[in-house]
């Protein structure tokens, strides 16, 4: 009889058939306050991160692009204004809850016509090959159980030129932030996330998962094993966030 694959949680050890569900139960329980609590977490910053991130994607009128992990949407509605009518943005994630509230708030804001919605796990992308101009997920890949799956899978649905972009927490480059940062989501993150979801467990698993994601320069190996090349990154406050782009060529 063969063992049981294990995969980790934030810190605990997992059989890889129960990540999925674990993940999906934290974002279940944050949907509704996702988006204020990434407000008070960052103090605003996320939005400039995200900007950043949009401004390397190079995105263009009349472009498809596929946004893996969209949550509630801050990527997906800017590139639905950018490639416009004639271009499609396919707006996913592998949560309902948060998929749910993403298309809640894209149709509260009008946000119709050149907008698709899909529930989709990044591990298996239900799309053909070459089919994208861009693909990004944006703080979304440390969830996903086999992450070099979904950065193969990133590269296969691609069209040739294409790029990628992932948005994600990263390493801090210096000791000094990173013990200064370990206080702040060890301490300060479960606090708020007892006082405005009632649900400190879902942020300690939060910093927990930072911690056991790859750090920049192993990421972007990552990538480069996926067939992307001029792959780089760009680090963010001092590398508390990295923005890795590569292109399909």
């Amino acid at each position: 009889m063969s063992e049981e694959k294990i995969t980790h949680f934030g810190y605990q050890q997992v059989p890889v058939a129960e990540k999925a569900e674990r993940v999906r139960a934290v974002f279940d329980s944050v949907a509704t306050r996702y988006d204020v609590m990434n407000d008070l977490m960052s103090l605003g910053i996320h939005r400039l991160w995200k900007r950043h991130a949009i401004q390397l994607a190079g995105v263009r009128r009349g472009q498809t692009v596929l946004d893996l992990a969209s949550g509630t949407g801050d990527l997906a509605e800017r590139f639905a204004g950018i490639v416009g009518a004639e271009g499609c943005v396919v707006m996913t994630d592998i949560n309902a809850a948060m998929l749910d509230e993403g298309r809640t708030r894209m149709l509260d804001r009008g946000k119709v016509g050149n907008l698709q919605y899909a529930l989709v796990n990044a591990e298996q992308i239900p799309f053909q090959s070459d089919r994208f101009d861009c693909v990004t997920i944006g703080f979304g890949l440390r969830n996903v159980t086999e992450k070099q799956a979904a950065i193969d899978e990133m590269f296969r649905v691609l069209k040739p030129g294409g790029r990628a972009l992932i948005l994600e927490f990263s390493h801090p480059a210096s000791k000094v932030l990173g013990r200064v940062y370990d206080v702040y989501s060890f301490s300060v993150l479960p606090t708020l996330g007892r006082l405005i979801v009632k649900d400190p467990g879902s942020y300690r698993y939060l910093a927990e998962s930072i911690r056991m994601h790859p750090d920049q320069e192993t990421l972007r190996a990552m990538m480069e094993s996926a067939g992307f090349e001029r792959c780089e990154y760009f680090n963010h406050t001092g590398g508390i966030v990295a923005i890795h782009r590569g292109y399909k060529l």
